[in-house]
């Protein structure tokens, strides 16, 4: 079956927050998605919005998305593309739905002058880590990411007064 990449518009965002509950629950996070379709629609489609989606079509039904944003290496002095999320329906996997997601990235980099693409994985998601390698992205194990969120994030934040 054909499938269709666009950009995704406010009359997704119904779709978009059903693939990312989806996303969660197959990260065994389902309890960590707290936005709504409001948030969203604010967050992706305002017009100082700072995150895109583009999401894949097979039959005239949302499948798959990607939700990415422009980052910046100072080593560089160039814009980076950063995937935030990918996925795609478990019965669409296998089809290319995936690999076209990631080349319409990957085209949308080179044309916007980046000097890299990237994203993170989970450590225990073998199949998406094979997928991505067989596609000849490289892991950056010398590199520990890092997060600050909820409590720790307000208290690192109090000290800016």
């Amino acid at each position: 079956m054909t499938v269709t990449l666009r950009q995704a518009g406010r009359e997704d965002v119904g779709d978009l927050l059903r693939l990312i509950r989806d996303l969660a629950r197959y990260e065994q996070a389902e309890e960590q998605v707290t936005t709504d379709e409001a948030q969203l629609a604010a967050t992706l489609f305002s017009d100082d919005a700072t995150a895109h989606a583009m999401v894949a079509e097979q039959g005239g039904r949302i499948v798959g998305l990607a939700i990415y944003f422009f980052n910046y290496s100072t080593w560089q002095g160039r814009n980076g593309l950063y995937l935030e999320d990918l996925f795609v329906e478990p019965q669409a996997r296998g089809a290319g739905v995936g690999k076209a997601l990631l080349a319409k990235l990957a085209a949308l980099a080179v044309d916007s002058d980046c000097g890299r693409f990237e994203w993170s994985v989970l450590d225990w998601n073998t199949p998406a880590m094979e997928f991505y390698q067989s596609l000849g992205a490289q892991p950056q194990a010398e590199w520990v990411r890092y997060r600050l969120d909820g409590e720790a994030l307000k208290a690192l934040a109090s000290i800016a007064g």
